[in-house]
């Protein structure tokens, strides 16, 4: 039994995932790092098994009533843990992003600028003084009423929605429309109303033309079908719906990615006439401070908003220092390049997480752990030192920093490291080091010590040669400035600099249409999908050809089973408890629901008649629980199968579970399922392939491989381009196009390009001097 003053927080007999009843000491009040490979369960440690055993202990003192409203996680599956304060968590992962959600609202800086200008704005003569609320455009009583705090209206004219006024609108004149029998439907709407739908659309009167594209009236008529050979149709009730009304409802509406593309090829979007893109009511844009409205505050780097604060009277000096120490920590983690109207949506995971992170730094706490994920992610080289500057801060205001991380200077600049592995999946789960960083040298079978003590050059790798380029520009768009930028052909490109620079939205002007791309694969870290029944299987589509093996069984073929008997989505096979999802929702009434295994199928989704077909020994559950690893052994003579997996198993991915949810899966591992289900398809001419950070999320260990992966698609004569912070990753680059020099205003250029060696040695480059460090093997990985 340990005493309460015991300063290790000691965790015995962790069992989360595939931890293999793991025991291990981690002392308080010291920044520590947990490190392995991608699956090896260094996560099931530090979020599964200790802050959710710091949440479940918090929920316990927390009233019965009030827990029914707080999400929960599992009682993690441990003996016990000892010495554990209450746990703060910042994790990568982002709710579902909203245009309304801004930096300003992330970190609550926001509140304090409408405060300021609520209390100590210079207001119009006679104008009454507003309360904060009116500076909001998220509120009733601030947002503009005309674009209802957007900023920009959405509007369309008779030339987008008619591109070829020569056709009548039964041969579609009106594009916008849809297709199929919606769009037959509205024609014969328009028919049973009286206009001529026949004849070309430049001859119909302006008044009917103008009726039929704009008006606002939804009238209800009887339709008399045109009767078809062969086909009954009875009269029915048609309602007419505008081409304006119906483009501007699916733009809204639509659940569907690629009819809300559509709709918006229709549409312009402006700047509001009446708040002119400021969001607000005319009475709050009427307030300054300064002699500046919110709006222009609002949408100025957080650098530059720090210095234009006035200190005039006593309330605003007390509320511009509070904004100003708010804003500092933000600075500090290298996002002064940010402004506050910046939306959610269009930042990295890396920045969101950076964001929450300093507005912890000024929340106070004291004697809790922090349990951060990656903090690193998307970070340069050059703002590194500012991070770990950060999580010593929060250690030094007396708190314990537990991070998750692969990045090797944040490991060296650690107290303390648990190395967990020693590889993924069912041949990792044990704790291989805990201790100071320096003994980790000494465990031979540790993947992280060959990387975090390697100070060997790069090996010298012949730079291809180019076999024509892309060009890309003049670019003016975000912070780029009539930026042209050449991309070259049949290499490895790798596009560098700090955040903010203008990377990614530099290699988003590639597109398909560009002379030069014969086809274009964008590999992004978005999930493969949103839902449980979405899995590595079926996105991969090895669960097609599986489906079809059990189907072609002699127990299937004499039960008269089909394909479709295997899949867990549709009635038929699956069980019908839980509608094959394997768990079932448990009401609990003073507790919070909970999800318990299914009760019929024991989480197995599919029903018992289903599960007594059986291929090779193994029923259509059973090989879903098969990790790719495993599965590729069993599938071994299926061609279809064993090529899916070899993909999977190429990228690094062999620990997966072909069943796993892809909601369990992080944004490296969904990266790299996306790449495998493309290399798995066979060779369609040059293709260009774009990744944006595919080494987030990944081991030193696991770089390797993506790296032979990327480096075998441009041997085969194709082109990659990826964004990039890890240096070891450039320096095997054949080129680089690097921006900068800063970020936001400061950046937005090309600073360097060339080869590796040529960039490391350019001058006026943050990233030249991390880039030569690796090259000379002075800082290895970043």
């Amino acid at each position: 039994m340990h005493s309460p003053h015991d300063p290790y927080v000691r965790v015995r007999d962790a069992r989360e995932h595939n931890l293999r009843g793991v025991d291990v000491d981690i002392p308080r009040d010291v920044l520590a790092v947990f490190t392995g490979v991608s699956g090896s369960g260094k996560s099931s440690l530090a979020f599964g098994t200790v802050y959710a055993e710091a949440q479940r202990r918090y929920f316990e003192s927390v009233a019965p009533y009030a827990r029914r409203l707080i999400h929960q996680v599992g009682a993690p599956k441990v003996g016990g843990i000892t010495g554990l304060p209450p746990a703060v968590s910042l994790q990568q992962r982002r709710a579902t992003p909203t245009s309304r959600s801004s930096v300003g609202t992330v970190t609550s800086l926001s509140n304090s600028l409408r405060m300021l200008f609520s209390r100590a704005g210079d207001y119009p003569p006679g104008a009454a003084r507003l309360d904060s609320d009116a500076f909001s455009p998220n509120t009733a009583a601030g947002a503009c009423p005309e674009c209802h705090g957007l900023g920009r209206v959405h509007r369309t004219t008779e030339e987008l929605l008619v591109p070829d006024p020569s056709l009548s609108i039964r041969d579609g004149a009106i594009a916008a429309w849809p297709g199929a029998w919606q769009g037959k439907n509205l024609r014969d709407v328009l028919d049973a109303l009286g206009y001529d739908v026949d004849r070309p659309w430049r001859e119909l009167p302006a008044g009917a033309r103008e009726w039929i594209l704009f008006t606002d009236e939804q009238p209800v008529v009887t339709v008399d079908p045109v009767r078809e050979a062969g086909r009954i149709q009875r009269p029915y009730r048609g309602t007419y719906m505008s081409a304006r009304r119906y483009v501007l409802k699916t733009f809204a509406d639509s659940k569907s990615a690629a009819l809300r593309a559509k709709a918006e090829r229709f549409l312009t979007s402006t700047p509001c006439p009446v708040c002119g893109g400021g969001r607000l009511r005319r009475e709050a844009l009427a307030v300054t401070v300064g002699g500046r409205g919110i709006a222009e505050l609002a949408a100025l780097p957080l650098t530059d908003l720090a210095g234009l604060l006035p200190t005039g009277s006593e309330t605003a000096r007390v509320l511009t220092g509070d904004l100003t120490a708010r804003i500092a920590p933000v600075v500090e983690l290298g996002l002064g390049y940010l402004s506050l109207d910046r939306a959610t949506p269009t930042l990295s995971a890396g920045e969101l997480q950076r964001l929450r992170l300093a507005t912890q730094l000024r929340s106070g706490l004291f004697g809790v752990v922090y349990v951060l994920d990656e903090p690193s992610a998307g970070l340069h080289p050059a703002d590194t030192e500012a991070l770990l500057t950060v999580l010593e801060r929060l250690k030094a205001a007396g708190n314990s920093v537990f991070v998750v991380e692969h990045h090797l200077g944040v490991m060296r600049g650690a107290d303390w490291i648990v190395d967990v592995g020693p590889r993924a999946g069912e041949h990792g789960g044990r704790v291989l080091y805990s201790g100071p960083v320096d003994g980790l040298a000494g465990v031979p079978e540790s993947a992280t010590a060959r990387h975090l003590f390697d100070r060997s050059p790069v090996p010298v790798r012949e730079v291809r040669a180019p076999e024509g380029s892309v060009t890309v520009g003049p670019v003016d768009r975000h912070n780029l400035r009539s930026v042209t930028a050449r991309f070259p052909l049949g290499v490895l490109t790798a596009v560098t600099g700090v955040s903010g620079s203008g990377k990614s939205t530099l290699v988003g002007e590639i597109t398909q249409d560009l002379a030069g791309v014969d086809r274009l694969v964008c590999v992004d870290q978005r999930p493969i999908g949103r839902t449980p029944r979405s899995n590595l299987a079926t996105y991969t589509g090895l669960f097609d050809v599986v489906r079809k093996v059990f189907a072609a069984t002699g127990q299937a073929r004499e039960r008269g089973y089909g394909v479709g008997r295997f899949s867990f989505n549709v009635p038929g096979g699956r069980c019908e408890t839980c509608q094959g999802e394997g768990f079932v929702s448990v009401e609990l009434l003073f507790l919070p629901s909970t999800y318990a295994p299914c009760p019929d199928c024991g989480g197995a989704r599919y029903n018992p008649a289903t599960l007594e077909v059986a291929y090779r020994g193994r029923n259509i559950a059973e090989v879903l629980d098969l990790t790719v690893e495993g599965a590729a052994d069993f599938f071994a003579d299926t061609p279809a199968v064993a090529r899916s997996l070899a993909a999977l198993l190429d990228v690094g991915l062999g620990y997966l579970r072909l069943g796993q949810p892809a909601t369990e899966l992080s944004g490296g591992e969904a990266q790299r399922i996306k790449l495998a289900s493309e290399l798995q398809r066979g060779r369609r001419g040059h293709t260009l392939y774009l990744l944006d950070e595919p080494t987030t999320g990944l081991h030193p260990a696991d770089v390797e491989v993506l790296m032979r992966q990327l480096h075998g698609l441009v041997d085969a004569g194709h082109t990659v381009v990826v964004v990039e912070h890890d240096m070891a990753v450039v320096a095997g680059a054949d080129h680089v196009i690097d921006l900068g020099p800063g970020g936001g205003d400061a950046g937005g250029r090309i600073v360097a390009t060339g080869t590796p060696a040529e960039v490391a040695a350019a001058s006026g480059s943050a990233t030249a001097p991390h880039l030569a460090r690796a090259l000379n093997g002075g800082a290895g990985r970043r």
